[in-house]
Protein backbone atom coordinates (compact mmCIF):
# COMPACT_ATOMS: atom_id res chain seq x y z
CA UNK A 1 0.00 0.00 0.00
CA UNK A 2 1.31 3.98 -1.05
CA UNK A 3 2.36 5.26 2.21
CA UNK A 4 2.76 9.04 0.44
CA UNK A 5 0.27 9.97 -2.00
CA UNK A 6 -2.57 12.54 -3.17
CA UNK A 7 -5.60 12.02 -3.31
CA UNK A 8 -7.29 13.73 -6.48
CA UNK A 9 -11.39 14.95 -7.75
CA UNK A 10 -12.32 17.61 -9.99
CA UNK A 11 -15.82 18.55 -10.78
CA UNK A 12 -15.89 20.16 -14.45
CA UNK A 13 -18.45 21.95 -16.98
CA UNK A 14 -17.86 18.89 -18.68
CA UNK A 15 -16.49 15.62 -20.00
CA UNK A 16 -13.58 17.23 -22.84
CA UNK A 17 -10.29 18.51 -21.13
CA UNK A 18 -9.96 20.76 -24.50
CA UNK A 19 -13.00 22.56 -23.80
CA UNK A 20 -14.36 21.97 -20.68
CA UNK A 21 -13.51 23.51 -17.54
CA UNK A 22 -12.38 22.76 -14.18
CA UNK A 23 -15.23 24.00 -11.21
CA UNK A 24 -14.08 22.42 -7.88
CA UNK A 25 -10.18 20.97 -7.07
CA UNK A 26 -10.95 19.03 -3.95
CA UNK A 27 -7.30 17.37 -2.69
CA UNK A 28 -6.02 15.02 -0.15
CA UNK A 29 -2.34 14.54 0.66
CA UNK A 30 -1.20 11.84 2.84
CA UNK A 31 2.75 12.43 3.59
CA UNK A 32 4.54 11.16 6.69
CA UNK A 33 1.33 10.04 8.30
CA UNK A 34 0.16 13.59 8.10
CA UNK A 35 -2.98 14.42 6.16
CA UNK A 36 -3.82 17.94 4.72
CA UNK A 37 -6.24 19.13 2.66
CA UNK A 38 -6.55 21.18 -0.92
CA UNK A 39 -9.96 22.50 -1.78
CA UNK A 40 -11.31 25.32 -4.06
CA UNK A 41 -13.96 26.23 -6.05
CA UNK A 42 -12.88 27.63 -9.62
CA UNK A 43 -14.27 29.96 -11.75
CA UNK A 44 -14.51 28.52 -15.23
CA UNK A 45 -15.18 31.74 -17.14
CA UNK A 46 -17.92 29.99 -18.92
CA UNK A 47 -21.68 29.43 -17.75
CA UNK A 48 -22.29 26.19 -15.77
CA UNK A 49 -25.15 24.51 -17.91
CA UNK A 50 -28.83 23.32 -16.31
CA UNK A 51 -27.29 19.20 -16.23
CA UNK A 52 -24.14 20.45 -14.48
CA UNK A 53 -25.80 21.82 -11.78
CA UNK A 54 -28.40 19.20 -11.60
CA UNK A 55 -25.52 16.60 -11.09
CA UNK A 56 -23.11 18.23 -9.72
CA UNK A 57 -25.31 20.54 -7.57
CA UNK A 58 -22.16 23.29 -8.01
CA UNK A 59 -23.75 26.98 -9.69
CA UNK A 60 -22.59 29.75 -11.30
CA UNK A 61 -23.52 31.98 -7.98
CA UNK A 62 -21.21 29.83 -5.98
CA UNK A 63 -18.40 29.99 -8.73
CA UNK A 64 -18.20 33.76 -9.34
CA UNK A 65 -16.22 34.72 -6.63
CA UNK A 66 -13.69 32.47 -6.74
CA UNK A 67 -10.12 32.22 -8.45
CA UNK A 68 -9.72 31.29 -12.18
CA UNK A 69 -7.30 28.16 -12.67
CA UNK A 70 -4.92 29.87 -13.45
CA UNK A 71 -4.64 31.55 -10.64
CA UNK A 72 -4.49 28.40 -8.64
CA UNK A 73 -2.62 25.99 -10.78
CA UNK A 74 0.56 26.82 -9.42
CA UNK A 75 0.01 26.48 -6.05
CA UNK A 76 -1.77 23.09 -6.35
CA UNK A 77 0.94 21.56 -8.30
CA UNK A 78 3.57 22.64 -5.19
CA UNK A 79 0.62 20.63 -3.12
CA UNK A 80 1.22 17.43 -5.05
CA UNK A 81 4.75 17.71 -4.95
CA UNK A 82 6.72 14.95 -6.33
CA UNK A 83 4.22 12.36 -4.77
CA UNK A 84 1.65 9.96 -7.13
CA UNK A 85 -1.41 10.67 -7.44
CA UNK A 86 -4.88 8.56 -6.50
CA UNK A 87 -7.94 8.71 -8.20
CA UNK A 88 -11.05 6.97 -8.99
CA UNK A 89 -10.82 7.45 -12.97
CA UNK A 90 -7.65 8.92 -12.67
CA UNK A 91 -6.85 9.71 -16.12
CA UNK A 92 -10.04 11.70 -16.47
CA UNK A 93 -9.38 14.08 -13.56
CA UNK A 94 -5.24 14.14 -14.94
CA UNK A 95 -6.16 15.52 -18.64
CA UNK A 96 -8.09 18.41 -17.04
CA UNK A 97 -5.11 19.11 -14.41
CA UNK A 98 -2.43 19.01 -17.24
CA UNK A 99 -4.39 20.85 -19.73
CA UNK A 100 -4.65 23.74 -17.31
CA UNK A 101 -0.75 23.34 -16.25
CA UNK A 102 0.37 23.19 -19.34
CA UNK A 103 -1.94 26.37 -20.65
CA UNK A 104 -0.55 28.29 -17.85
CA UNK A 105 3.11 27.39 -18.37
CA UNK A 106 3.62 24.77 -15.94
CA UNK A 107 5.29 20.94 -16.58
CA UNK A 108 2.64 18.66 -14.84
CA UNK A 109 3.98 14.82 -15.23
CA UNK A 110 2.94 12.44 -12.88
CA UNK A 111 2.56 8.62 -11.88
CA UNK A 112 -1.12 7.36 -10.43
CA UNK A 113 -3.35 4.81 -9.19
CA UNK A 114 -6.35 4.31 -9.89
CA UNK A 115 -8.91 2.58 -7.71
CA UNK A 116 -11.38 2.02 -10.83
CA UNK A 117 -8.20 -0.23 -12.64
CA UNK A 118 -8.26 -2.02 -9.10
CA UNK A 119 -12.17 -2.94 -9.30
CA UNK A 120 -12.15 -3.68 -12.40
CA UNK A 121 -9.55 -6.56 -12.17
CA UNK A 122 -10.82 -7.57 -8.84
CA UNK A 123 -14.65 -7.20 -9.04
CA UNK A 124 -15.78 -8.09 -12.57
CA UNK A 125 -18.63 -9.29 -11.05
CA UNK A 126 -20.37 -6.46 -10.09
CA UNK A 127 -22.88 -4.54 -12.74
CA UNK A 128 -20.97 -1.01 -12.04
CA UNK A 129 -18.16 0.03 -10.62
CA UNK A 130 -18.56 3.38 -10.53
CA UNK A 131 -17.58 5.36 -7.53
CA UNK A 132 -21.04 6.06 -6.00
CA UNK A 133 -21.92 2.06 -6.14
CA UNK A 134 -18.77 0.71 -5.09
CA UNK A 135 -19.42 2.87 -1.95
CA UNK A 136 -22.83 1.86 -0.87
CA UNK A 137 -21.46 -1.96 -1.42
CA UNK A 138 -18.58 -1.56 0.72
CA UNK A 139 -21.04 0.77 2.91
CA UNK A 140 -18.73 3.85 2.53
CA UNK A 141 -20.70 6.75 4.26
CA UNK A 142 -20.73 9.07 0.71
CA UNK A 143 -22.64 12.44 1.73
CA UNK A 144 -22.20 14.71 -0.96
CA UNK A 145 -21.56 12.32 -4.55
CA UNK A 146 -20.11 14.57 -7.07
CA UNK A 147 -18.34 16.97 -4.91
CA UNK A 148 -14.64 16.83 -5.52
CA UNK A 149 -13.75 16.68 -1.27
CA UNK A 150 -15.60 14.09 -0.43
CA UNK A 151 -15.36 11.82 -3.50
CA UNK A 152 -11.65 12.37 -2.49
CA UNK A 153 -12.52 11.16 0.70
CA UNK A 154 -14.35 8.25 -0.07
CA UNK A 155 -11.62 7.21 -2.95
CA UNK A 156 -9.33 7.28 -0.49
CA UNK A 157 -11.31 5.14 2.01
CA UNK A 158 -12.04 2.67 -0.70
CA UNK A 159 -8.64 2.34 -1.55
CA UNK A 160 -7.88 0.98 1.37
CA UNK A 161 -10.51 -1.59 1.19
CA UNK A 162 -9.36 -2.65 -2.03
CA UNK A 163 -5.98 -2.81 -0.34
CA UNK A 164 -7.10 -4.75 2.48
CA UNK A 165 -8.98 -7.28 0.26
CA UNK A 166 -6.84 -8.08 -2.93
CA UNK A 167 -3.21 -6.17 -2.60
CA UNK A 168 -1.49 -10.15 -1.23
CA UNK A 169 -4.23 -12.23 -3.32
CA UNK A 170 -2.37 -12.52 -6.38
CA UNK A 171 1.36 -11.93 -6.81
CA UNK A 172 1.68 -11.53 -10.41
CA UNK A 173 -1.73 -8.83 -10.53
CA UNK A 174 -0.16 -6.81 -8.24
CA UNK A 175 1.10 -4.54 -10.63
CA UNK A 176 -2.66 -3.22 -10.77
CA UNK A 177 -1.32 -1.49 -7.13
CA UNK A 178 1.98 -0.14 -8.32
CA UNK A 179 1.51 3.85 -9.69
CA UNK A 180 2.45 4.17 -13.29
CA UNK A 181 3.03 6.81 -15.78
CA UNK A 182 0.01 8.96 -16.51
CA UNK A 183 -0.14 9.90 -20.60
CA UNK A 184 -2.65 12.48 -21.83
CA UNK A 185 -2.25 14.01 -24.51
CA UNK A 186 -3.42 17.69 -24.94
CA UNK A 187 -4.87 18.52 -28.37
CA UNK A 188 -4.07 21.85 -29.84
CA UNK A 189 -6.87 24.50 -30.15
CA UNK A 190 -7.44 26.24 -32.95
CA UNK A 191 -8.77 29.66 -32.60
CA UNK A 192 -12.35 30.66 -33.62
CA UNK A 193 -12.95 31.16 -37.30
CA UNK A 194 -13.95 34.08 -39.44
CA UNK A 195 -17.24 32.47 -39.82
CA UNK A 196 -18.06 31.61 -36.39
CA UNK A 197 -17.24 34.78 -35.03
CA UNK A 198 -19.51 36.69 -37.71
CA UNK A 199 -22.58 33.87 -36.93
CA UNK A 200 -21.63 33.76 -33.05
CA UNK A 201 -21.65 37.67 -33.20
CA UNK A 202 -25.44 37.98 -34.94
CA UNK A 203 -26.24 35.50 -32.56
CA UNK A 204 -25.86 37.22 -29.46
CA UNK A 205 -26.97 40.75 -30.96
CA UNK A 206 -30.13 38.84 -32.26
CA UNK A 207 -31.03 37.77 -28.46
CA UNK A 208 -29.59 40.24 -26.99
CA UNK A 209 -26.77 38.52 -25.13
CA UNK A 210 -24.28 40.16 -23.24
CA UNK A 211 -21.28 37.66 -23.58
CA UNK A 212 -19.13 36.78 -20.59
CA UNK A 213 -16.11 36.26 -22.49
CA UNK A 214 -14.17 37.94 -25.10
CA UNK A 215 -15.25 36.30 -28.60
CA UNK A 216 -11.78 36.92 -30.42
CA UNK A 217 -10.09 34.75 -27.79
CA UNK A 218 -12.38 31.90 -27.86
CA UNK A 219 -11.35 28.60 -29.18
CA UNK A 220 -12.73 27.29 -32.15
CA UNK A 221 -14.28 24.01 -29.90
CA UNK A 222 -15.18 27.30 -27.50
CA UNK A 223 -17.08 29.07 -29.86
CA UNK A 224 -18.93 25.81 -31.56
CA UNK A 225 -20.30 25.31 -28.14
CA UNK A 226 -21.14 28.25 -27.73
CA UNK A 227 -22.92 28.64 -31.07
CA UNK A 228 -25.06 25.29 -29.55
CA UNK A 229 -25.86 26.59 -26.24
CA UNK A 230 -27.31 29.77 -27.66
CA UNK A 231 -29.22 27.95 -30.60
CA UNK A 232 -30.65 24.79 -27.87
CA UNK A 233 -31.88 28.11 -25.49
CA UNK A 234 -33.09 30.58 -27.67
CA UNK A 235 -33.40 28.47 -31.02
CA UNK A 236 -32.91 30.31 -34.39
CA UNK A 237 -35.16 33.18 -34.66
Amino acid sequence: MLKNYVIVDLETTGLRADTDKIIEIGAIKIENGNESIYHSFVNPEIPISERIVEIVGITDEMVKDAPKIGEIIGEFIEFTKDLPLLGHNLLFDFGFLKTAAVQNGYSFQKNGLDTLDIARKYLPELESRKLDYLCEYFGIQDEQHHRAWNDAKVTGELYHILCERFENVEEKNKKVFEPKELHFEIKKASPITPRQKSYLSSLLFRHGIKPDCVIDELTKSEASRMIDRILSKYGMG
